[in-house]
């Protein structure tokens, strides 16, 4: 049954593709504003080392535990005792923490979609007052671009119920202009490269309270805003049932990698040669703007162009991938069993009616925000609600490793993995405590977290019923 499969190529466009989306476009604006070049560099530097080794990971657990599919969430109930109740609960947490990074990044790459498009219909940022809903002046610009991002996620969501092949294929096409777009951009840039644009490579920062931000708190504050980038990673890891071969999920997913670290560090680090630094932190389309610097308004328009094609494969991959989610964890019973439901085409309706009717939610805040506002909101948001996952991964490949699970034919290897997953196990924490140092954003993932935990009856009725059955048919 190779039908309605996903091969090599597929993966790798799927993990570059939600790799490479609305971060490539935003980031170096975020980037400029959170640390000084030197602060950006060591920033890619880490986070691309921690990344890779969370990946090694991922890519090894999808070997050794073939049966464990769905996402790195999933690892959570292996961490306890099977069949326990502290084993379904954190299963269902983690997979609870983990969708909601899904839809909510949803709609950071649909509203850049809708930022990029304004190049062509200016009208999307415009002014004008359209009408008061209580005491919310809701603006003419506002008001389309919500309209427009909601046709964007209903239209992707029409198209995936057409079945996981075709949506595949339509990300590969989407993916290999972008990466063919993104490799044009970079060579043209280098030769346009200005350095003393950058200005000073180690320059301080400074808080809304003016104090200065050394180096070491510059590298901490792009740490999250550089994870982003790399969300996505496990892309592969999460359609691992739908692949041809599961040898495909591993090379795929460090391919996807390498592609995207290149062009991502790239991008970044010319993009500051490009504009000043001044005008990058205040550009709403840095890549737009910076490209229209050598190659004047048609440069801008090819870019927007192909920025846009690059956002429409990257919304239909994550728009598919929050779907599969809880789709993949109902069926190891972590997930509420409603999310089970089927079309005909065996794509999961149920889930992705509720996982896009939530990000729809998301979406009103395009009413009264801007659209970088609405962006770094939601990235540091949606990274929290995966950093979580990625650290529970590899405790799960760390404790493999020490109690010698899947290891009995032969040690090969063990102890390089053990490395591995203890780097990417202080990668992640490391993360997760820069990017909680914020309060606000902390107690908002605690917030969005402990939600589910009203939904954990459910799940444990259905598992219950489940056991019961499996008795009385013993």
């Amino acid at each position: 049954m190779q039908q309605n499969k996903l091969g090599f190529w597929l993966l790798t466009a799927l993990v570059v593709g939600n790799m490479v989306g609305s971060g490539i476009f935003m980031l170096p604006r975020t980037l400029a504003e959170a640390a000084s070049p030197a602060g950006v560099i060591l920033a890619w530097l880490l986070t691309g080392t921690g990344v890779l080794m969370t990946a090694l990971v991922f890519g090894n657990l999808a070997i050794r535990k073939p049966e464990l599919n769905g996402g790195p969430q999933i690892y959570a109930k292996e961490l306890f005792s099977r069949d326990s109740n502290t084993s379904a609960l954190s299963g269902f947490m983690s997979s609870w923490g983990y969708w909601i990074g899904n839809f909510a990044g949803n709609v950071a790459i649909i509203t850049t979609f809708t930022s990029y498009l304004s190049t062509f219909f200016p009208i999307l940022t415009s002014e004008q007052s359209l009408f008061m809903i209580g005491s919310l002046d809701v603006k003419l610009g506002n008001f389309l671009t919500f309209i427009v991002c909601t046709l964007l996620l209903w239209g992707m969501h029409f198209i995936i119920l057409r079945g996981i092949e075709g949506a595949g294929k339509l990300n590969f096409i989407a993916t290999a202009a972008k990466v063919l777009g993104f490799f044009m951009f970079i060579a043209i840039s280098l030769f346009a490269f200005e350095k003393s644009n950058i200005g000073p490579f180690v320059a301080p920062r400074f808080n809304d309270a003016g104090q200065t931000i050394g180096l070491l708190s510059q590298v901490n504050n792009a740490a999250v805003s550089t994870l982003w980038a790399f969300i996505g990673i496990e892309s592969a890891i999460v359609f691992a049932s739908r692949a041809r071969k599961q040898s495909d999920v591993k090379r795929a997913t460090i391919l996807g990698l390498l592609i995207a670290l290149t062009i991502y560090i790239s991008i970044s680090v010319l993009v500051m040669g490009l504009l000043p630094q001044k005008e990058l932190i205040q550009s709403e389309k840095p890549l737009v703007d910076a490209i229209e610097t050598i190659l004047g308004p048609s440069g801008a328009y090819i870019l927007t162009g192909l920025g846009l094609i690059s956002l429409l494969g990257s919304t239909l991959g994550w728009v598919l991938l929050s779907a599969e989610v809880p789709y993949q964890a109902a069926k190891q019973g972590l997930f509420i069993p409603s999310f089970l439901k089927e079309n005909k085409k065996g794509m999961p309706k149920f889930s992705l009616i509720v996982s896009n009717v939530l990000a729809q939610i998301f979406i009103f805040s395009t009413i009264s925000n801007s659209m970088s506002a609405a962006f770094d909101f939601v990235i540091y948001i949606a990274t929290l609600a995966y950093l979580v996952p990625y650290l529970i991964a590899s405790l799960f490949q760390l404790k493999l490793t020490v109690t010698g699970e899947t290891y009995e034919l032969t040690n090969k290897g063990r102890v390089t993995d053990s490395i591995i997953a203890a780097l990417a196990t202080i990668y992640s924490i490391w993360v997760i405590i820069a990017g909680t140092a914020d309060l606000k954003t902390f107690m908002l993932g605690v917030a969005l977290l402990a939600s589910g935990i009203f939904f954990y009856p459910q799940v444990k009725k259905a598992a219950q019923k489940e056991t019961n059955t499996k008795k009385l048919s013993a």
